[in-house]
């Protein structure tokens, strides 16, 4: 039967099977966030603590838009186990530095899949994968301007307090980053 499934499903094996590590990345980075969110919010950083939960939300939606790319393709999609979320930081600097690298980890393995799908000829994923690679480019530019924050205001005194305030209005927009 399994053989038979194969057959009709558009993915192969291989694919498949980075697709479905990439959900459970996606799923690991949500609950990090989530554990982020909370660090924040029990720190005093309110709005920080708002970021985080927003950052959850998206890496929930991107493990689903990815989880049901595999069912429509006629593979099998696997809930994962998440486990390991670290919940501690020593500072808020800590938790953005955290955030930047995991954003950095998760481009590198879409850009994994995407070398994959060209190998074997499979168009129709990376083509699916663009919205990833569009959606990374943004997430890594709103981490590294998090992080610049600390850079320009400054820590001490009120620094991180107004970190925290300027935190949640980072934006991006393609057509004017990096002008």
């Amino acid at each position: 039967m399994k053989d038979i499934m194969r057959v009709k499903c558009l993915l192969s094996a291989d694919i498949e099977t980075l697709l479905n590590q990439q959900i459970k990345k996606e799923a690991h980075s949500s609950a990090m966030y989530l554990a982020m969110a909370s660090w924040c919010n029990q720190n005093g950083f309110d709005y920080s603590s708002d970021y985080f939960f927003k950052q959850s939300d998206e890496e929930r939606f991107h493990q689903l838009k990815l989880f049901k790319y595999v069912l429509d393709m006629g593979g099998s999609a696997i809930s994962p186990d998440v486990s390991g979320i670290r919940q501690e930081y020593s500072s808020l600097r800590e938790v953005f530095e955290e955030a930047l690298e995991a954003e950095i980890a998760i481009t590198q393995s879409f850009k994994v899949i995407a070398a994959n799908c060209l190998k074997e000829q499979d168009f129709v994923t990376f083509e699916f994968l663009n919205w990833f690679m569009k959606e990374q480019r943004e997430e890594e530019y709103k981490a590294r301007r998090a992080l610049e924050l600390f850079e320009v205001i400054g820590e001490e005194g009120t620094g991180l307090w107004e970190i925290d305030k300027h935190v949640n209005k980072i934006k991006y927009d393609s057509e004017t980053a990096g002008e």
